[in-house]
């Protein structure tokens, strides 16, 4: 029989439990009334520290998921600002890809305009220059039918002189 006053610790748990059973299915047995009780007890006992115990591990396993599942919320969350980032990104790049084109059309546009101008500058140029070529020859035509004709001109004096010389004074 134990003694209320002791600060013996029984077993808890499933044992305690096995052992409050026993306890009180031999005080039952005995007619030891204390003893059965305390067997009650420590039943009692037993089941309320498993039933806590339970409480805790669903509690602690409940805490867990929670912490998984804000955990999960975190990625999510991480992985979707960095979607954000890259797509960010990307638009920054696109931007940039379009207005290197769109320099690069301009700077084309401006060499074909340059290279337009230089050819018909070019043009200009040769169509002057086979201009004062021509005028150069006609020029050149001009002072040698003049020169002929001056010759001409002093051999029909020459003649003329030759025909009539009295006329030339």
């Amino acid at each position: 029989m134990t003694d209320p006053q002791t600060t013996e610790r029984t077993a808890g748990g499933l044992v305690g439990k096995l052992a409050g059973k026993a306890k009180a299915a031999v005080g039952g047995l005995t007619g030891d009334e204390d003893l059965a009780r305390e067997g009650r007890l420590q039943e009692a006992q037993s089941e309320a520290e498993l039933d806590a115990r339970r409480a805790a591990q669903t509690a602690e396993q409940r805490e867990e998921e929670a912490e998984l599942e804000r955990r999960k919320a975190e990625n999510e969350a991480e992985r979707e600002r960095l979607r954000n980032e890259v797509a960010a990104d990307e638009r920054e790049a696109q931007i940039e890809r379009e207005r290197e084109e769109a320099e690069a059309r301009a700077k084309a546009e401006a060499e074909q305009r340059e290279q337009q101008a230089a050819a018909q500058q070019q043009a200009a140029a040769s169509a002057a220059a086979t201009e004062e070529r021509r005028a150069a020859e006609e020029r050149r035509a001009a002072e040698e039918e003049a020169k002929r004709l001056e010759q001409q001109a002093a051999r029909a004096e020459s003649r003329a002189d030759a025909i009539d010389p009295e006329e030339s004074r």
